[in-house]
């Protein structure tokens, strides 16, 4: 089905060539900081992530880009259909390319990780989920520049490419604050880290998190983060 319901928002994925996802709904769920006023979420694909935070933070305004043309109206389009219109935009640009004199107090992204892999045939897809060798170095450069003093910079990513950002994000004084290690279940390792960076000077929490608690069966900590969100939950 291209629309997806949530209990306060829809989201058509027509046109976009990721559609949503575990990684995306977690990090919209888990991202957090104390009184955001404003967001940004890099690679906004459907808008679903955005729209989540604007759900979550009703002070805020939340701002997306978006380098696929077709997805970036797919997430104006879902914007403007949102109760959360007004506090949400979408610009179709690049990080690489993207300036703002608004500095962010939450940066969020569920970027591309497939660094120097197979690209995908379908190029499109490939965009989506295959990152270029500097790509993270200039995620990480750029969001320094838009980042407010106290802002915090949230990554969902596999945990071989969340320890590399954690060290490149160090040679810009954004440091490792929150980390939650993501598993399957209890008895697999973790298979993704959600980090959250941020200059300010504060002490690492890290907890665990897992998805399911048996085949197909969620978690009750699942359940919960997403009971929000999700019209099953």
């Amino acid at each position: 089905m291209s629309i997806f319901k949530f209990k306060q928002f829809e989201v058509d994925q027509s046109g976009c060539a990721m559609k949503i996802n575990t990684d995306g709904v977690l990090i919209g769920a888990m991202a957090k900081h104390s009184a955001p006023k404003n967001i940004l979420d890099i690679g906004t694909g459907t808008g679903v992530i955005a729209l989540m935070l604007a759900q979550r933070y009703p002070e805020a305004k939340v701002h997306a880009i978006e380098i696929d043309q077709l997805a970036a109206a797919a997430a104006n389009k879902n914007f403007e259909r949102s109760i959360f219109s007004e506090r949400l935009s979408v610009d179709h640009i690049s990080i690489s390319d993207f300036h703002s004199s608004q500095q962010f107090d939450l940066i969020v992204s569920n970027p591309p990780f497939f660094v120097n892999d197979l690209k995908n045939k379908e190029e499109r897809k490939g965009i989506a989920r295959h990152a270029d060798e500097n790509f993270f170095e200039l995620l990480v450069q750029q969001s320094n520049t838009l980042l407010s003093e106290k802002g915090i910079l949230y990554l969902i990513l596999p945990v071989k490419q969340a320890l590399e950002v954690i060290s490149e994000a160090a040679k810009y004084q954004l440091l490792l604050a929150h980390r939650i290690n993501i598993h399957s279940d209890e008895n697999k390792p973790a298979f993704r880290q959600i980090i959250g960076l941020s200059r300010a000077g504060v002490t690492l929490v890290e907890t665990s998190f897992c998805i399911y608690a048996s085949q197909a069966k969620h978690t009750p900590g699942y359940k919960e983060i997403l009971s929000d969100f999700f019209l099953a939950f």
